[in-house]
């Protein structure tokens, strides 16, 4: 075990107590960065953050939505008492009621368990959002209560989960690239060398930093002489910088990989002792590929045969490693793409060598990133209650959810079974994740006798939906504890909640022990988190003190017996070795090797209406103004990015009237959306690229038109479908078809306030009352 206990925790300067802490949210991001919280001696008011220059993991570096958090605590619309309403009034803005937080309790404990008791924890969802602090204690929460119904609103559950299950499935774990995060020394480590090759596919990691991994750490090894290689259909600044920009057709990139491995393959360019030691069904694998030749390939995908072989030549060299993003699941075949892109780091024998892809695991098995194994709580019978339990991959490959289409289906229907209640924490599916949101989305939530929301700000899917709101701290205000693949970090408290807030941690754990303590244990909160980090032979205070705390690494861990539960060598497969032809796919009714499948909304699936609508809809490219439909509220952020984009080629937004600025409707085969344009050359005329999780906190939530808080005309997920894959998992949020118009002089949306006006009365969930408390 290395740690950081050779610095302080705390200290005083310059008249500032300086705390140094984990930045995990709210607000955030995916990642947790090292920081440094100052607050003010006297009063204990927050004053300012900095990056941490000691944090090995992070290493100082902060985007401006971490260093803007001042304008986030100090917000006049937070969310600061616990409020309730009659469902009669959902949507209403002036109806809320100010309660205590024992009153909130009572009445969602009251709630829960009569709805429980009369119909079975399987008529409650517990819904969460993005991966950071709640899917872990969402899940657990609802654990307690008896419920099974851990969700999430994005459509096939299109985030993150596909890739970690398809890697659990074909590798027996999850692999991430090698920039030494590992590692305290990190650069200097001696058993570490820098990538020879990085390939970024379908990600913008400077902005995104997602999965526990850093953008700056691709710069880092570049400096280090680590040659780029980026798959995008956009020109992000990575792009420019690499060697070798792929930029390919939205939702082809399992036709990519198949060809690269056809090409690597016959010319020999992989590992063979490592295939043959540790690959299973190799020549089915082999078999599978041959149909992709590079003439089809370069024509499905829109790229030149020569840059498929450059990148399938530095994709056999060693070693490589390979940043994988959101564009991989965001595909009805997601699940094959995965496992194309899998193999081809596999047979080139990248797995667990330094500068490759390393195997992970949760740190001395914390429970802070995954929530309980539901088979610990919950019978086989209870198991088969989770909605979308049909879907063997979701409830089998180790990333257990309900699945979201089947479960807005069912909150719409009320089939098989009435869901009943519902408790959504730290997600907007209204303004962000949920294709088709209205009215699919939002009457399956009124559909629901009782409802509760747990935010920092009142949300459209709060306000439209909520019968009790709980306030939520943002992460200066609170203890906690950030886990990641190769670390753990405590989140330590700087300053004192602002009004009543409290933070997730605290609110699931007061309110999980009133329905199963052994859950929840701890007869305080520090003691719950000792229990969770309870491996590592340290107390919450130790680890405190301690700064982080890291395990000590090995490579080629498949090699020592450190990758199955039994010790033995291999890989946690049925075969032990890394599955090519998947075992566990076949075993569930799926296609054992992975194959392309036309998008089924494309220019080659549908060449009739590509006529109509003759531009390829990609979404969801990042900002460094925001995080999904967060930070939409801060005048600093919004500054720079006031309204939603999309993008479009010079040449085709000439060809259609189109000029920078312009608002234009987006229209898709099932609805349209307004968005102000973006000529730019880095996205093919062919393909459009829009914004998405927008909504406008300064506007009347009660207006129903244009000046509506959460406004479909200006959602780009009302031009998308809410279907998934046969697996359960992917969307089409990344390819489907559109067409693009200007407004009319009438349609032109009216320019949104500079600043929120103060239009809600005391006892609203508008705080008059905050500028007081903040003089006091």
């Amino acid at each position: 075990m290395y740690t950081g206990g050779d610095v302080p925790w705390q200290w005083e300067e310059d008249g500032m107590i300086c705390t140094r802490s984990a930045a995990w949210s709210a607000p955030g991001c995916h990642d947790g960065c090292g920081v440094i919280v100052y607050t003010d001696k006297e009063t204990g008011k927050f004053i300012k953050v900095e990056g941490d220059e000691e944090n090995p993991y992070y290493q100082g570096r902060l985007c401006m939505r971490c260093l803007d958090v001042a304008e986030a605590i100090y917000h006049p619309d937070r969310l600061l008492h616990p409020m309730k309403r009659d469902p009669k009034f959902r949507g209403k803005a002036d109806k809320w009621e100010r309660i205590t937080w024992e009153e909130a309790y009572d009445m969602i404990d009251e709630k829960f368990t009569k709805i429980r008791d009369e119909y079975g924890g399987k008529a409650i969802i517990f819904a969460s959002g993005t991966g950071r602090v709640t899917p872990p204690i969402n899940a657990r929460l609802g654990y307690a209560l008896g419920s099974i119904q851990y969700s999430y609103f994005h459509s096939g559950n299109a985030c993150y989960v596909p890739r970690v299950a398809a890697a659990n499935t074909i590798q027996g774990c999850y692999t991430c690239p090698d920039f030494s995060m590992q590692f305290p020394d990190r650069y200097d480590n001696p058993e570490w060398v820098a990538p020879k090759n990085i390939f970024v596919w379908g990600n913008n990691p400077l902005i995104a930093n997602a999965d526990g991994n850093l953008g700056h750490w691709v710069v880092d090894c570049m400096k280090r002489g680590s040659k780029l290689i980026v798959v995008d259909p956009r020109l992000t600044w990575l792009a420019a910088k690499a060697d070798l920009w792929l930029q390919i057709r939205p939702g082809t990139d399992s036709m990519l990989a198949l060809s690269m491995g056809k090409y690597i393959m016959e010319n020999g360019l992989y590992d063979h002792e490592f295939v043959e030691k540790w690959c299973y069904g190799f020549e089915e694998y082999e078999k599978a590929c041959e149909p992709y030749n590079l003439d089809w390939a370069s024509e499905v995908t829109w790229l030149d045969k020569e840059d498929i072989i450059a990148a399938a030549k530095y994709m056999s060299e060693k070693p490589t490693a390979v940043q994988w993003g959101l564009a991989i699941d965001m595909n009805l075949q997601c699940v094959t793409a995965s496992q194309a892109l899998c193999n081809l780091w596999c047979i080139t024998g990248q797995i667990d060598i330094p500068g490759g892809m390393i195997t992970v695991h949760d740190p001395y098995n914390t429970e802070v990133w995954l929530p309980p194994d539901p088979r610990e709580v919950f019978t086989p019978e209870q198991e088969k209650e989770r909605i979308g339990s049909n879907y063997e991959m979701i409830t089998n490959s180790g990333m257990v959810q309900c699945q979201a289409d089947s479960m807005i289906d069912q909150l719409v229907t009320g089939r098989p079974f009435k869901i009943r209640a519902a408790w959504i924490q730290s997600t907007n599916p209204l303004a962000c994740c949920a294709q088709d949101p209205e009215p699919r989305v939002e009457k399956g939530l009124r559909n629901c006798e009782f409802v509760v929301g747990v935010d920092c700000f009142m949300t459209p899917t709060l306000m439209a939906n909520c019968d009790v709101v709980l306030p939520l701290c943002f992460y200066p205000e609170r203890e906690g504890l950030r886990s990641v693949w190769y670390y753990i970090q405590n989140t330590n408290k700087a300053c004192e909640p602002m009004g009543e807030s409290k933070d997730d941690f605290q609110i699931n754990w007061e309110l999980g022990r009133r329905w199963n303590k052994d859950l929840w244990p701890g007869e305080t909160l520090e003691e719950y988190f000792s229990y969770l980090i309870k491996e590592a032979g340290i107390t919450y205070d130790k680890s405190r003190k301690l700064n982080w705390i890291y395990p000590e690494f090995h490579y080629r861990k498949f090699e020592k017996g450190e990758q199955r539960p039994d010790g033995k060598v291999g890989f946690n497969t049925p075969t032990g070795r890394i599955e090519l032809w998947s075992t566990l796919l076949a075993s569930w009714g799926q296609k054992p090797l992975p194959y392309f499948e036309e998008p089924p909304m494309s220019p080659y699936s549908q060449p009739e209406l590509y006529k109509e609508y003759p531009l390829v809809l990609t979404t969801g490219a990042r900002h460094y103004e925001s995080f999904h439909s967060e930070h939409r509220q801060m005048s600093r952020l919004r500054s720079r990015l006031p309204q939603p984009l999309f993008e479009i080629h010079p040449d085709k937004a000439a060809e259609l009237g189109i000029e920078d600025g312009d608002w234009c409707w987006i229209e898709s085969p099932i609805g349209r959306c307004r968005e102000v344009a973006k000529v730019t050359p880095i996205v093919d005329p062919r393909v459009v690229q829009a914004d998405h999780g927008w909504w406008f906190p300064e506007a009347d939530p009660e207006d129903q038109g244009e000046g509506c808080f959460a406004t479909y005309a200006r959602n780009i997920n009302v031009c998308l479908p809410s279907e998934c894959g046969d697996t359960g998992f992917g969307n089409q949020s990344k390819c489907y078809l559109c067409k693009v118009y200007k407004c009319t002089p009438e349609e032109i949306p009216l320019p949104e306030p500079a600043q929120p006006k103060d239009r809600f009365a005391e006892g609203s969930f508008r705080n008059s009352t905050l500028e007081a408390e903040m003089e006091d």
